[in-house]
């Protein structure tokens, strides 16, 4: 009997199709891309998206440095951390994080909407940013997208 059969397709690491994307930051918002590159490295953009598996696409982010961030947020926000000693914690503003290294405040706002287990890890490492036009990635030829086509 040849029926129809709807069945649910489960990717795994031998089934599933990574892509190289190349985005250009310059002029986009901050958090609005963070959680738009996180949903493309998590792969919740293909139809055979498994919550468990890392079937999402690496992509590069260019043009770091022009970034934008709305209100007061460059002197307000505020990047947190601890050395681990007594009276060791630290702050730095956003305006502060960014002359240091502008590519850290994409890079963390992308891995705080990721999972904060083994699988965010190895999807983190799937991201790749520079603060200018450069990129080494040229040899994997990364398909160049806009992310206000994305929702």
């Amino acid at each position: 009997m040849n029926t129809l059969s709807y069945k649910t397709v489960s990717a795994n690491s031998a089934t599933v199709n990574k892509e190289w994307v190349l985005v250009d930051a310059d002029g986009q918002t901050l958090g609005r891309l963070a959680s738009k590159i996180a949903k493309l490295i998590r792969g919740k953009y293909k139809p055979n998206y498994t919550p468990h598996v890392d079937c999402g696409d690496n992509v590069v982010i260019i043009n770091a440095e022009k970034i934008n961030l709305t209100g007061k947020k460059w002197s307000d926000k505020s990047y947190i951390r601890h050395t681990g000693y007594p009276g060791g914690q630290r702050s730095l503003t956003a305006t502060e994080m960014f002359a240091k290294d502008p590519t850290r405040l994409i890079e963390k706002a992308v891995k705080g909407m990721l999972p904060k287990n083994t699988l965010g890890s190895a999807l983190f490492r799937n991201l790749y940013v520079y603060a200018g036009t450069e990129h080494k990635h040229a040899g994997q030829e990364p398909k160049a997208i806009n992310l206000n086509d994305y929702k």
